[in-house]
């Protein structure tokens, strides 16, 4: 139950912090649609949809209207289309993302998730033919995002597919190039990725998941933010606990929209995410929070350390404010929606080094990152081979989402708009690691994967 108080406290944040619902995720499983005939699964997958997700977006507004808490984005994630799809042509491939893509239009869902693969083994032809059919699927479709999983704890690390999904980037970048190579932004490279992530580009509703289930994402760097500005000189571990409370007060607001939702969908709740995803609006940013706990600028020393106590003060925070949490938890930080993480490009201080180290400690990884258009595709592949050994490694989710931006070099600026906000083009180490990209084949899992 949730007292006034909790409702009147959520209001509050609301009109000073910038809290919001970030996204009420519907996922559905599509294995009962599954058909050797592409336009009788695209049938079932339709009917499915609608059914569960048909009145999620008048159940957003109402519930925008009765709290006063604004839903951002209304969004659904899907079964990985590749594991229903392995006998269909690349042109089979493609009508699936169109049609996927018009439901979500129909439905006015903003985001739809899953075009998604996990290839942490081997790599045959059926799901080759799948992720080459990714650049084609995103520069046709407005809302259609997809992910592919490369590694984890368990399995190992299969450099094949990395050193692929290099060249299938800079394809998207190509395709989607007359906007500044936007299909890239619906594209994400996972390691250890959880199945129940209502975030988009890497959402999809996982095989242990249920038939369906509804998940919520909810943000609030603001919040954090305002709080620590009243604790000017307080110790470290006041500044952690601050963090705690306010985590758990935003996490109880998620938890409420999360049961409401579910109630009036009729849907079973997952899980509540809280992650402090930043937009690009003035005092809502994380970079802000780790200036506020006592950097000068964010990407000099102690930005890493500053990073870990945040996410991990928002983790413990947040667990017991909810039934169940998960999904990403922790604290994002995505370069060009982060208007602070954007000045400190801008002022030299945050490099793309600096930032591969943060990664080590926030909730994702590599977020946001836009690079010049002429990057060789091994280098790419380079990128995302060292994020996802953090992530295997350490046994964490980590996540590269980049844009080499076509005709775009070092220090040019770059626009998306709305919640992807702007960047400078980040400088790149340009030193060639294509000897050690083409070698192939797949790493091991760590030995910390045999401990249980």
């Amino acid at each position: 139950m949730f007292t006034s108080q909790e409702i009147i406290e959520t209001i509050n944040m609301v009109k000073q912090s910038n809290l919001d619902i970030r996204t009420i995720t519907v996922g559905i499983n599509l294995f009962d649609c599954s058909s050797d005939i592409p336009q009788r699964f695209i049938d079932n997958m339709r009917k499915k949809i609608i059914k569960y997700a048909g009145n999620l977006k008048n159940v957003a507004n109402e519930i925008e209207d009765m709290f006063g808490l604004p839903i951002v984005n209304r969004r659904v994630a899907l079964t990985p289309i590749s594991l229903l799809t392995f006998s269909y042509s690349y042109e089979d491939l493609i009508e699936v993302a169109l049609a996927i893509d018009e439901i979500a239009k129909e439905l006015e869902v903003d985001l739809i998730g899953g075009y998604s693969a996990a290839v942490h083994k081997s790599y045959d032809e059926n799901t080759k033919k799948f992720i080459s059919s990714i650049p084609d699927a995103l520069a046709s479709t407005d809302r259609l995002c997809s992910s592919v999983d490369v590694g984890t704890t368990r399995a190992g690390i299969n450099l094949d597919v990395i050193a692929h999904l290099g060249f299938i980037i800079k394809d998207i970048a190509q395709k989607t190039k007359d906007k500044d190579s936007f299909g890239c932004a619906r594209f994400v490279v996972f390691a250890n990725a959880p199945d129940d992530n209502p975030f988009m580009a890497g959402a999809f509703h996982g095989t242990g998941e249920g038939d369906s289930a509804i998940n919520v994402g909810i943000s609030g760097p603001g919040v954090v933010k305002r709080a620590l500005e009243e604790k000017k000189y307080a110790s470290i571990d006041e500044i952690y606990e601050t963090i705690k409370k306010m985590a758990f007060k935003i996490t109880r607001a998620g938890q409420l929209v999360l049961q409401y939702a579910s109630k009036k969908l009729q849907i079973p709740a997952g899980i509540v995410d809280l992650s402090l995803a930043p937009t690009p609006k003035v005092g809502d940013s994380i970079a802000e929070i780790l200036e506020e706990i006592g950097l000068e600028k964010v990407g000099g020393y102690g930005t890493t350390f500053a990073l870990a106590l945040l996410n991990d003060a928002v983790k413990k925070g947040g667990a017991m404010a909810a039934t169940f949490t998960g999904g990403l938890s922790g604290a994002f930080i995505p370069v060009s929606e982060d208007s602070g993480m954007v000045r400190a490009v801008e002022a030299g201080t945050l490099s793309l080094e600096k930032l591969e180290a943060m990664t080590s400690v926030c909730s994702v990884g590599l977020d946001m990152i836009v690079v010049p258009g002429d990057v060789e595709a091994e280098v790419i592949s380079a990128m995302i081979a060292d994020e996802i050994a953090i992530g295997v490694y350490n046994n964490k989710t980590t996540a590269v989402r980049v844009i080499p931006a076509y005709g775009k070099k070092e220090g040019d600026e770059v626009n998306f708009g709305g919640l992807l906000g702007r960047s400078k083009v980040m400088s790149v180490n340009r030193s060639s690691p294509k000897r050690l990209i083409e070698r192939g084949g797949r790493v091991p899992p760590p030995i910390i994967s045999l401990r249980n």
